[in-house]
């Protein structure tokens, strides 16, 4: 089956690096990114195309979910209680506020110096947390502003505060005499609306990460992921990767972590609710109360809209449906297939990818085996050749990328692998390529010279390279 064609509005360790050379004799290099249900696309809405696998019953619930997740909720209480029920405290009034055409978040404009800037927060949150265990094993938020701050809020109701941010300058030079310069940030709360946070108090800013694919990462086997953890292990060197262990709340047990940027969510599902909650402000079955600390009166007084499900029930401003169906949008986006990838600069690449031990962490490929959430029945999806480049498992990054803050078994130095099959598309999409958790590095070059940690050994062979190789593992990288 040829994958449907799309055009956009503009246009183990020894295994893993193994499967580079060694691919499927169907699809040697590793074009159909997501199998059967791969697309072709590219331009500013290359992110934004159902499975080719989805029936048409299918692509009508993907165009419903679609509408939920790209509209703006409002406040309550308002004329219809379908999209009422905004805030109180917010960052985005909807879910494609911050994913910009289902794509990547960005940090504010980076300016230098040691005078802090103030700019919207656009695809992008600060999480909050303080020492100790939660529930569950999980983060112990901010007695005062809880687990991420929201600098937005609907009338009546104080914000949370600001942002303030500013870089500083971190040079360096590659074996060839090229110097390079990368912008470390640094971040601070500002104009506090409910005074102080606690003293001992953890941030972390994450951006926003695309959503193409997204889905089929839950239709990973879990005994791959637990492989890639075990076969590190038994290797030699620095490279040894950690599952993170979670609570899902549909599930209501701890789960694999295989979503964010510390693998601390296990499901969709659960991410979708919780940002929805988070974010926007929105309550659903499973999180039925808003996040007002008891140190914020007016949020705790503020109304709520939707309506109960059943007779003295909590009032749900988004009904299981209505959710269901925007899981349902972000699990069915389909990954859009590799570009030039006989490009003999690519193919260069992709040597030195495997040489520099990239394939470790990012491993190329799996087969999945399980439909990718709860409810979907498209079997199409079962069985599917899959290349999103990643582990998922928890890595120590370092210093220079240590946020200090754990969250579950991750500690404050460690990120999950993140998939980079589209990251050549983001510029398309998004206007920009800002990588890692908090988009700090501007193009996939910066994103190595920040790795640190396990993949130091990594980024001093790339230091070592001609600028011809560097640019050929940019290409390769690009091409996914």
């Amino acid at each position: 089956m040829r994958p449907v064609v799309w055009v956009g509005l503009g246009g183990g360790l020894l295994a893993a690096a193994a499967l580079l050379q060694a691919q499927p004799a169907d699809d040697p290099l590793g074009e159909r990114t997501g199998g059967d249900a791969t697309v072709y696309a590219t331009g500013r809405n290359a992110f934004s195309f159902p499975l080719a696998t989805l029936e048409d019953d299918e692509r009508t619930r993907f165009a419903v979910g679609n509408s939920f997740f790209r509209r703006n909720w409002v406040e309550a209480p308002a004329s219809t209680t379908a999209r009422d029920g905004l805030g109180p405290h917010f960052i985005a009034r909807s879910c494609g506020g911050c994913h910009v055409q289902d794509g990547r978040g960005a940090p504010p404009d980076f300016r230098a110096g040691l005078q802090p800037r103030h700019e919207p927060l656009v695809g992008l949150l600060i999480r909050l947390s303080v020492p100790g265990v939660g529930a569950h094993g999980g983060v112990v938020p901010d007695p005062v502003y809880g687990d991420q701050f929201n600098n937005a809020a609907i009338p009546g109701v104080r914000p949370e505060g600001r942002v303030a941010m500013h870089w500083t300058p971190v040079h360096g030079r590659f074996a060839d005499g090229t110097r390079y310069t990368l912008r470390q940030p640094h971040y601070r709360l500002t104009d506090l609306g409910y005074g102080p946070t606690a003293p001992d108090l953890m941030l972390s800013p994450r951006v926003a990460p695309q959503l193409a694919g997204v889905g089929l990462l839950e239709a990973i086997p879990a005994a791959e992921i637990e492989r890639n953890a075990a076969e590190q292990a038994a290797q030699p060197g620095p490279i040894k990767g950690q599952p993170n262990r979670v609570w899902d709340d549909y599930a209501q047990q701890m789960m694999l972590g295989r979503l964010g940027w510390k693998a601390n969510v296990a499901t969709l599902a659960h991410q979708t609710a919780g940002a929805f909650l988070g974010d926007i402000g929105i309550t659903s079955r499973h999180h039925p109360e808003q996040t007002c600390t008891p140190a914020q009166k007016d949020c705790l007084a503020a109304p709520h809209g939707g309506r109960a499900e059943a007779p003295g029930g909590p009032a749900l401003e988004i009904d299981d449906r209505t959710l269901a169906d925007v899981v349902f949008y972000q699990a069915t986006l389909a990954p859009a297939a590799r570009r030039q990838a006989q490009d003999p600069q690519v193919l260069r690449g992709q040597r030195l990818f495997a040489q520099a031990q990239c394939a470790t962490c990012h491993r190329p490929s799996y087969v999945t085996a399980a439909p990718p959430f709860p409810g979907f029945s498209s079997p199409k999806v079962v069985g599917q050749r899959i290349w999103p480049y990643t582990d998922l498992l928890l890595h120590d990054m370092g210093p220079a990328l240590a946020d200090g803050r754990p969250d579950f078994a991750a500690n404050g130095r460690q990120w999950k692998t993140p998939p980079l099959w589209g990251v050549g598309l983001l510029r398309d999409v998004n206007g920009h390529q800002r990588l890692l958790h908090d988009g700090r590095a501007n193009g996939v070059l910066e994103a190595v010279l920040w790795h640190g940690g396990e993949a130091e050994a990594s980024r001093q062979q790339v230091l070592q390279w001609s600028a011809a190789d560097r640019a050929a593992l940019v290409a390769f990288v690009e091409s996914l």
